[in-house]
This record gives structure tokens, sequence and C-alpha cells, in this order.
């Protein structure tokens, strides 16, 4: 009895490893199959083998090409950079473009709207046929409209946001932007501010520096948002088309002409130099060139008061570099007394004398917040502080001094000619921190142990 248990047992082993083969083999002719229930492909064209695309609506073609290089441009109905952004984002509905739902396996194009298409899509590939998508009435509910493919009788309906994803012109797809440069290869930048010429340069930090009208510290910041802000001009409106936006077009470069300076830019990056020149008129509005796009053209208030910037405004204000960096040495020299702080592991010292961490690291902000008020030609007055930070084991080090004036404090960083101007207070504050660093208070009693 034992033995024919076994084998019962046995024989429903069998039988369920059989079923869990068959149900695997079944998942798997399954996979990459639609489920019965999914709404039909319209068109499946992989985004990389599309070679162009035809937009026709309302009387008017738009027809983008891909390059040999894979840049796409617009070529009707004129000639035009394109967006490549918006073209891919286009280019990519064709991965799989699914209906709602299929209609009529052979309906009357007629009664849909599809005699005379809203719009037809055609799509050119790099091998094989074009695919040409008809677009015709929107269906009586909402949310969809009426397609087929041309040569295919059935009659699909896409939804509305499927379409809207398509419905695209000269207009969207034009590239608006002012000037075309790589941001993260920019090498050098030069401005023409309020009739003065600054020019940016990278160090062998790859940091921003001031070359022109003489060397000085940059704000790389500040500089970084610069690139950014030019790197985004655009024109405030796309280019038009037909007499009214040539009519346009000249009384724009007329408003230009006029108008006055307040910038201009020149970017060089590996493909070359590029420039913007900005231009503001009585009325407050903003006009630019650009050496990407012909004509002159309104940019928005935002990107004009970007670039209305002086020299000042791209200094570097801080007068320590150090930034977050974790200092290995702090010396202070008040009226000719000197402390020194130094890193033991994760302690401060002076000396053999373990030190407040928190009164340390009091000091070391006030260090990094100190900042110029103002950019003076020249100081005044007699030494009457110093404070200098090591980081990098040392390797790097810096130290800045700051001189009275009656009121007046000035501050220089060593080895640098460049004054700077630092409020009463802000210096006050970093006398007191250093003053304040002390040892540690002694740990509190053990009332337990009275």
């Amino acid at each position: 009895m034992h033995f024919r248990g076994l084998l019962a047992a046995a024989a429903v082993l069998g039988l369920l490893s059989i079923g869990v083969w068959f149900s695997n083999k079944a998942e798997k002719e399954k996979e990459g199959k639609p489920a019965p229930d999914a709404p039909p492909k319209i068109v499946e064209i992989p985004s990389d083998s599309v070679s162009k695309v035809e937009i026709a609506k309302g009387g008017a073609t738009t027809v983008l090409e891909r390059g040999a290089d894979g840049k796409w441009s617009l070529k009707a109905p004129k000639e035009f950079r394109a967006d490549q952004e918006a073209v891919t984002t286009l280019v990519n509905t064709f991965n799989s473009l699914a209906s709602d739902r299929l209609v009529d396996e052979k309906g009357n194009p007629a009664d849909f709207g599809l005699v005379n298409p809203s719009m037809t899509v055609t799509v050119g590939k790099k091998e094989g046929p074009p695919v040409k998508l008809l677009f015709g009435d929107e269906t009586p509910t909402g949310g969809g409209v009426f397609a087929k493919l041309d040569g295919d009788p059935r009659i699909f309906i896409i939804a509305s946001y499927n379409r809207s994803s398509i419905d695209k012109g000269f207009a969207d797809l034009q590239d608006r932007r002012l000037v075309t440069f790589d941001g993260d290869k920019v090498t050098r930048i030069e401005m023409t501010l309020k009739g003065k010429t600054v020019e940016f340069g990278k160090n062998a930090q790859n940091e921003w520096q001031i070359v022109k009208p003489k060397p000085m510290r940059a704000d790389g910041a500040a500089v970084d948002d610069l690139v950014r802000r030019l790197k985004e001009a655009k024109m405030d409106a796309p280019a038009g088309l037909g007499d009214e936006a040539a009519g346009e077009a000249a009384k724009t470069a007329r408003e230009f002409a006029s108008a006055a300076a307040v910038a201009t830019a020149r970017v060089t990056d590996a493909a070359g130099t590029h420039t913007l020149e900005v231009r503001k008129a009585k009325d407050a509005t903003y006009y630019a060139k650009g050496t990407a796009v012909d004509g002159a053209h309104k940019i928005t208030a935002d990107l004009g008061d970007g670039v209305s910037k002086s020299l000042d405004d791209f200094r570097q204000k801080k007068l320590f570099d150090f930034g977050w960096n974790d200092l290995s040495k702090v010396e202070v020299k008040d009226n000719g007394a000197v402390r020194a702080f130094a890193k033991d592991k994760d302690n401060w010292k002076e000396g053999a004398k373990e030190l407040d961490s928190t009164s340390v690291q009091s000091l070391i902000d006030k260090m990094r917040d100190l900042s110029a008020a103002s950019f003076p030609d020249a100081g005044g007055g007699s030494p009457v502080f110093e404070a200098s930070a090591a980081w990098s084991d040392g390797k790097r080090s810096e130290k800045v001094i700051v001189s009275q004036a009656g009121d007046n404090f000035f501050a220089v960083r060593e080895g640098e000619p460049a004054v700077y101007r630092i409020d009463k207070q802000a210096f006050e504050d970093l006398r007191n921190a250093a003053k304040d660093v002390k040892a540690p208070a002694p740990p509190a009693k053990d009332e337990k142990k009275k």
C-alpha cells in the first residue's frame, strides 16, 4: 500500500509539472503580443528610420527632413532651423500610435470627413514606401477624431491628445534660439556692457575668471547664469510667413536700430564665435539680433534684464574661496595678537589645547560669509586684522588682510591687487567670532555622586 501511494503521488507530481510547462510555454508565446482587448495599432515606425515628415492642414504644408548628420531641418513653407527636441517628440509619436478603437472594417470615408481630410501626415522612411495618415471629423461625443491610413479601408478613432501631438506647424517646430552654442564647451565670453568690455575665461581648475579689463576673481554662479541666459535666448514670437510677417520684420528692424545698446555678447565654443546684440527702446521693450537667425527680434524683459549687467555684477564678492571645503588650519591676527587653530582628526586644537568645535565653526562661517559691499579703486588706513585658511592638506591656502580708515574697512587678498570694501558690522562679527574661540565647557557633574 505504501508503494502504491508513492506511485500515485509521483503521477500527480508529473501531471502538475506538465501543467506548469504548458502554462509557461503559453505565457512565452503571449510575450510580445498585444492583449486581445488592446486597441489596434495604426502606425509603428521606429524613430531612427523616419527620414521625412510632411504635415498638411489648412492649405499649408510643413516639411521636415533629416540630414546626413541626423539633425532635422524645416524645408517648407520656408527653410528654417528646426527645434530638435520638438521634432524628436513628434517623430517618437510614430513609434507606436494606437487608436482608441476600430470603428469600421470597411467604412465609407465620406461619412467620417476623410475624403477631404482636416490634416494629412506623411511619414517618409529610410527604407520602404511612405506612410500617409488621414485625419477627419471629430467624434460626436468629443475627445477623439476619425482617422485612417491611406490605402487601408479601416476607420479608427484616435484620441484628441494623440492628434495634438502630431498637429504641428511651421511655428511649432522652429528653433527660435538667437544663438546656438554648446554650453558645456564654452571657453570664452566677451561682453560689451555699457560701453565697457568684460572678458571671461577658465582657469586651470576650470573656474571662471575675469580676464579683461584686468584679471579679477569672477562669481562663477553669475557667469554660469549668464551662459544659461544666452543659451536660452529666443525670439519672443516665432518667425512668420507672408507679406504681413515681412512688414512686421521691417518694423522691428527700425525699432531695433533706434533703440539704445544694452549689451553685446560674443560666446566662443568649439564651433566658433556666436554673437548676440541686445538693445532697449524707450518704452522698455527689448530687441536682439543673433548670429543664428536673420533680422532683429523682440525678446522678453527677463532676458533683456538678465544681460543688462555691469562688471561688478560678475565679480566674486566673497573674500575667501574655500567655500565648503574641510579646512585643516585657521589663523587670525588681531592688532598683533596671533591665534592658530589646527584640525586634529575630528577635533580643533590651539597648540596642544583642545577647543570647542562649535566656536571654531562659528569663526569659519564668518570667514566664509565675509563679502564685499563694493569694489573701490583704492583702499586706505592701516592693517588691523588678518585671517588665513588652509585646506587640501595644506596644498591650498589664502589670507585676507583688513585695514581700517575711520569707519571704513577695506580688505585685500594676499597676492591680489583688488580692494574690497566690507561693512563695519561684518568685520566686527568676524573679529568677535575669532575672540570667542574657546576651550570646551567642562563636563557636567553627576548629581548622584554628591
